[in-house]
């Protein structure tokens, strides 16, 4: 007899059970629980699973587990290994902002000053000691920066950082509209009268915070209400629940419906930033805004609609939200990020029934499993799409399917500075944005 038969063979004696291999390992039985052992070989079998998709994917190292790991931070610092400089991160635009303000909110927890170095070096390798951008704000999606503008002159007072945020407010003044009021995507002819459900979150933030900062409420709460309202009143579709892409008002668009002027699919993440954007103002509105309860009722209606399509098996959802049986749509996680985010803390300012939390939850299981830790010791976070424009349904399946890319890894830890804290103890508080 070998002497690891002879092991096995005593342990089964002194233990008095029942022994089965599952992936080489011996797991004690008590007699005839053939329906444990059953469970125990599914389990070892998703496990495996998990391993092999990271492997398909060229990504050695292990899922994330729910743990007590602090994936924020590792995120963060993976990315500052790939970053090592301003340099490296160069190039004024919201994806490497929204990533920035996560960060933030990550040094808010942990208080680390390199977190904040990381964030003022990007900025100040585009601004000079005047305030100048070195870029036209001809787009919405060149204002999104403005937060960081906001969190730096918070944080140091430097004079610099709310001249830069005043010329990004002043460029709302002269910024071109739709006939009903409402900001056109871009200030370029391919852009023209369109609005886009993405534009929300890459301008109004920016401007309900500056509005608390600098004593311009008055005019901030009511633009960002009236820009939400003439937005969601174009995109809106009642039949799903869920917005279009983009709306055409001049209808010159391929894309626009020849009737309504809406495209024609619900993209996963142009509804995200909707509703994170609702979060975002509904933190800084008053309570007895005219306008406040028309937003909680839009956030209803797209929780009800993100529980409709969330992917029973994963938690997640699809590319194409509303089509997840058609064969080439896939899964996203940055979207998967901001819904499950949006949920969450509808739940906790009561805006949603408390049943969201746990839909909210799955979806952030479901991202979990899509960040793992290579064995270079850094993150890996896949199946985030790029940045897209609005098209038909073959260039939404066809978007590149990126890993680590900037979408994605801000709205993950925007979403895990929420959902993520209780593992560590932490009990984030809603930011105010007042100078002093």
């Amino acid at each position: 007899m070998k002497r690891e038969q002879f092991g096995l063979r005593r342990q089964r004696r002194r233990f008095g059970c029942d022994q089965t291999i599952q992936s080489g390992v011996a797991l004690c039985l008590p007699p005839h629980s053939k329906i444990v052992a059953a469970l125990l070989a599914l389990i070892i079998s998703t496990q495996a699973t998990f391993a092999s998709n990271a492997n398909r994917l060229g990504l050695t190292g292990s899922i994330a587990p729910t743990s007590s790991t602090d994936w924020s931070v590792s995120v963060v610092e993976s990315t500052m290994k790939r970053y090592p400089t301003a340099d490296s991160l160069k190039g004024w635009g919201y994806a490497k902002s929204l990533y920035l303000y996560g960060v933030y909110l990550v040094y808010l927890r942990t208080k680390d000053p390199r977190y904040l170095d990381h964030i003022k070096s990007w900025i100040d390798l585009h601004i000079d000691d005047k305030g100048t951008i070195n870029r036209p704000i001809n787009a919405l999606d060149y204002m999104l920066p403005g937060n960081l503008l906001l969190i730096l002159y918070k944080e140091t007072r430097q004079e610099k950082y709310k001249l830069a945020a005043d010329n990004i407010r002043k460029t709302f003044d002269t910024y071109p509209r739709t006939k009903d009021g409402g900001f056109w995507h871009a200030n370029i002819p391919s852009r023209q009268w369109q609005l886009w459900a993405d534009g929300v979150f890459m301008s109004l933030p920016f401007l309900a915070r500056y509005g608390q900062m600098f004593g311009d409420s008055a005019y901030a709460n009511d633009e960002v209400t009236k820009q939400l309202l003439i937005y969601y009143q174009h995109l809106n579709d009642p039949a799903t629940g869920l917005l279009w892409h983009a709306y055409d008002e001049s209808g010159a668009q391929p894309w626009a419906n020849s009737t309504t002027h809406t495209s024609a699919y619900h993209w996963c993440r142009a509804i995200g930033w909707f509703g994170m954007t609702l979060i975002q103002i509904l933190d800084i509105l008053p309570k007895n805004h005219p306008k406040r309860n028309e937003l909680i009722q839009i956030v209803q209606q797209l929780a009800k609609a993100y529980e409709k399509y969330q992917d029973p098996k994963t938690g997640l959802w699809y590319q194409v939200v509303d089509k997840g049986d058609v064969e080439g749509n896939w899964l996203e996680t940055s979207s998967s990020s901001m819904y499950s985010y949006m949920m969450w803390m509808g739940v906790k300012r009561g805006y949603l029934p408390k049943r969201y939390e746990a839909v909210a939850q799955k979806g952030y299981r479901g991202v979990m499993t899509k960040l793992s830790m290579g064995a270079d010791g850094m993150t890996n976070l896949i199946d985030i799409c790029e940045g897209t424009n609005v098209s038909d349904l073959a260039y939404y399946f066809a978007r590149k399917r990126n890993v680590n890319d900037f979408h994605g890894l801000g709205a993950f830890l925007i979403m895990n500075e929420e959902l993520g804290a209780g593992s560590l103890k932490y009990k984030p508080k809603a930011l105010s944005w007042k100078a002093d």
